[in-house]
């Protein structure tokens, strides 16, 4: 399916309409060879609470963003390379059903569908894509994933120490090595994470002795790969909403764009081309 759609008009003209509906906040995605697989939104659970996210599933990337005005505008644009994606099935708990979690290794995030049928497409069209990928590549996928934060409704008191008391004062902060919400004092400690960044990451007590100990074992080196917190890192969220009154819930499912939904395209470009002249 994805090779008959690479040089085809209407999967041009999809990639064109995806990136003009992210504008000038979004970066090209038109590069040779690149298909639009499919698209639909799922409900993205970010660090303060589930929120309706807009998804593209390309052949080589997943691209995802807030939305601003359905089918026509989104911002705050998020490209992942398949090639580092993982996909882990979740098991349904209460309310938060049909999902399964996005692993890379520098963000992991877990994602709802509206039903399971959408769930199972989603997850299959994804893994085809990145078997498709690595074949093609020769290159192994990638075994480092970055840990999944516990959002913070799911944590009044610190997970390190149980003492901390989380206020407006005192607020939450995350390890980046294993995702707890930890206060101040229990993640005043840094760690080179290479896979995350170039940059010493927060990480909790718990992890940073994880790590050091790991690190004397390995190497006896002396290299110093961490520091105490003195940069008052800002730990907000950054899939926080510029619209707030969007729609939270959806009902939009994946739209695969297989050969039948080229000619559907093709056939409507040729109405409206027919209704101009």
């Amino acid at each position: 399916m994805v090779d008959r759609l690479v040089n085809s008009e209407a999967n041009a003209r999809r990639i064109q309409l995806v990136e003009s509906c992210f504008g000038s906040s979004g970066q090209p995605l038109a590069v040779p060879g690149r298909v639009l697989v499919g698209e639909g939104v799922l409900t993205k659970m970010c660090r303060k609470r589930a929120k309706a996210r807009q998804f593209f599933l390309f052949n080589d990337i997943l691209v995802y963003g807030n939305i601003l005005m359905n089918r026509k505008k989104y911002n705050k644009q998020h490209i992942i390379p398949l090639e580092a994606v993982k996909l882990e099935s979740l098991e349904d708990d209460g309310h938060f059903r049909n999902g399964w979690v996005i692993r890379t290794a520098t963000k992991s995030f877990a994602v709802y569908a509206a039903t399971n049928t959408e769930k199972q497409e989603w997850m299959a069209h994804i893994n085809k894509c990145i078997e498709d990928l690595l074949r093609k590549s020769g290159k192994k996928a990638v075994e480092e994933h970055a840990a999944v934060w516990v959002p913070d409704s799911e944590a009044s008191i610190c997970m390190h120490c149980k003492k901390c008391q989380f206020t407006v004062l005192n607020r939450r902060h995350h390890c980046r090595k294993c995702g707890a919400v930890v206060c101040s004092p229990c993640s005043n400690k840094r760690y080179l994470l290479p896979h995350q960044s170039s940059k010493p990451l927060r990480v909790c007590l718990t992890c940073y002795d994880s790590l050091t100990r790991a690190k004397v074992l390995s190497s006896n080196s002396g290299e110093n790969s961490f520091s105490k917190d003195s940069s008052g890192e800002d730990d907000s969220d950054d899939d926080e909403d510029t619209n707030r009154s969007q729609q939270e819930t959806h009902d939009e499912h994946f739209v695969s764009w297989d050969s039948e939904e080229e000619e559907r395209v093709a056939a409507q470009s040729r109405e409206q081309q027919t209704t101009l002249t």
